[in-house]
This record gives structure tokens, C-alpha cells and sequence, in this order.
């Protein structure tokens, strides 16, 4: 499907949106962004992905030129701008702002490049390993940590993620990587946080040295409701390897069980007890089933 997306003020579709050689997003990852999506054609959380775009924004010291709340208002246009492309099949589709910091050496660019854009929710991919669960590899390529670019920020500087994906998929082509920051402890998959429970504890790195997940925060936010104790900690392959369960989060799908580590099988069944809690709690305030959606996209 060919959305329409917002480049400069102006839409257009998809599959013809261009930027410039010259942007400095381009040559050099001079870039950040954001991702939320929708549930029933409405943006979720919109506004806690805008606040942590808006900090990457601050940190790399991008003007983009529009307040946060203009930058509200237009990605609010572009969803409704597609909704009669979306509304027969009744999807949903990822929303993401991109802000470059434009053409022309540091101390002054031109104008910042900003679009907007719709994407396909996902890969129909993930719908089977709800009942299989998720195979994540710890590769030997680490994160960054806080001293190089720090993770908080959410930014294209992503070929340490290139290169992890690329050793996990050598031990399993269907692999996630779950990288480690350069003290060893477990950080955060491609785009994705990680949760193990042990002894009916939720337990998940600090975010000393990761993003900090806005699905992540709906993790906590449901964890609370449910009265599951969470616990933000250094965490160890071993810790892992010996978990009773174990999923990922992230937009796109949520909450992604884990089954297998390194090639181990983890845990007694997928998903365990308390991602399918999670997950039933997560469907519950959405208002539709998450693994349902995702098994109807299109092979």
C-alpha cells in the first residue's frame, strides 16, 4: 500500500519520497527519529515518543524548527491523511518523524530535513513465535555505551546493530541479537528492550546504557496494574540462560516471547505465565488482540 508521507511540509507517496545526497542524515547519520504506532488507526502514546524525540532532538542540538506541539498536530494530519487507505483492510502501520540536521558543515547547516512517514505494521514474521517464541543470539558485537553515543538517544548511527544482526543470523537465520554493553551486562535487542522473569520477578536492565523503551514504560505500567514485582538490575548471560521466561519489547510487536537463547531452550513453555498476563493486559487496553492482528497481516 502506498501511503502518503510528509516531507518538508508537503505529501507525498511513499514509494517516491526522496532526500537529498547531501544531507548530512545521509552521509553521515547526522539523523533522529522516532516510531510510534497505531491500534485501530489511533496513535499510541504519541506523546511520550514525541517527549523522547524531542530529548534525542536536544542532545544532538537539532533545531527542528517546530515546536512539539506542531509536530503533534501534523503527524496527527498524516493518520488522518491515510485513514481511508488503511480503513478496507483495517491494519495498522507504524508512524515515524525523521529530523535531519540538513545540508552544510556543523556549525551551519541549511534548513533541518524533516519527514514524516507511514510504514507496514510489521513482518507477519512474528506472529508465529507467540506459540514458539522469539531464538535471540548475544552476538560479540556490543551497544554503545553513554560515553559514545548514548543509547538514550534514538538516532540512524546503527551499524553495530547492522553487524549483530548479521553474527546473530549466522548462528540462526531467523535470530534476534541481544546485544551486551562493554561491561558485559545485557542491554537491548535491535529497536527492542528485553525482560526475563525469574522467580516470578520481572527483571530488565538499567537504562544506564539503553533506550529507554516507550513500550518498555507500558511493560511497567502493566507489571504495576498486575501487581508483578519489577526490577531494574545489571543483568549476566547467565541470568538469562537460567531464566524461567523471557520476551522482548518493542512497537511493532509489543511483547515478543523469548524461547531459545544462544540456541537453550528457556523456560517450561511459551509464552510463560507472566508474558501472557503482559500481553493479555496490553490486548486489554489497546482494545484488540495483538497476536491475532499480527497473524492476519499479509504473507
Amino acid at each position: 500500500m502506498d501511503y502518503q508521507v510528509w516531507v518538508n511540509g508537503d505529501y507525498v507517496a511513499r514509494s517516491q519520497a526522496t532526500i537529498s545526497m547531501l544531507d548530512r542524515g545521509f552521509r553521515l547519520g547526522d539523523v533522529v527519529f522516532d516510531t510510534s504506532r497505531t491500534f485501530d488507526g489511533k496513535v499510541f502514546r504519541l506523546r511520550d515518543h514525541l517527549e523522547r524525540l524531542y530529548r534525542s532532538l536536544q542532545y544532538t542540538r537539532i533545531d527542528p524548527g517546530l515546536s512539539m506541539d506542531e509536530m503533534e498536530r501534523i503527524t496527527l494530519d498524516v493518520v488522518r491523511h491515510n485513514e481511508s487507505m488503511r480503513e478496507p483492510s483495517g491494519d495498522d502501520y507504524m508512524i515515524t518523524q525523521i529530523v535531519t540536521r540538513g545540508v552544510g558543515p556543523v556549525q551551519n547547516p541549511s534548513n533541518p530535513n524533516i519527514s514524516i512517514w507511514i510504514d507496514p505494521l510489521g513482518s507477519p514474521r512474528y506472529a508465529p513465535l507467540y506459540k514458539t517464541g522469539a531464538h535471540v543470539v548475544i552476538p560479540k558485537t556490543r551497544s554503545y555505551s553513554a560515553e559514545q553515543i548514548d543509547p538514550k538517544v534514538k538516532h540512524y548511527s546503527r551499524l553495530n546493530f547492522v553487524m549483530a544482526e548479521l553474527e546473530a543470523t549466522d548462528v540462526d537465520p531467523e535470530a534476534f541479537p541481544l546485544l551486551l554493553d562493554t561491561d558485559g551486562n545485557i542491554a537491548e535487542g535491535i529497536g527492542a528492550n528485553f525482560f526475563l522473569v525469574s522467580n516470578g520477578v520481572l527483571k530488565t536492565a538499567k537504562d544506564n546504557d539503553i533506550l529507554q523503551g516507550v513500550s518498555r514504560m507500558m511493560v511497567f505500567n502493566l507489571a504495576e496494574q498486575l501487581n508483578i514485582p519489577v526490577v531494574e538490575e545489571d543483568l549476566q548471560p547467565y541470568d538469562v540462560y537460567t531464566a524461567d521466561e523471557a520476551f522482548l519489547s518493542s512497537t511493532p510487536y509489543c511483547i515478543l516471547p523469548v524461547g531459545r537463547v544462544d540456541n537453550r531452550p528457556l523456560g517450561d513453555g511459551v509464552p510463560g505465565p507472566i508474558t501472557e498476563q503482559l500481553l493479555a493486559a496490553w490486548s486489554e487496553r489497546v482494545g484488540l488482540d495483538i497476536v491475532d492482528q499480527l497473524g492476519r497481516l499479509p504473507q
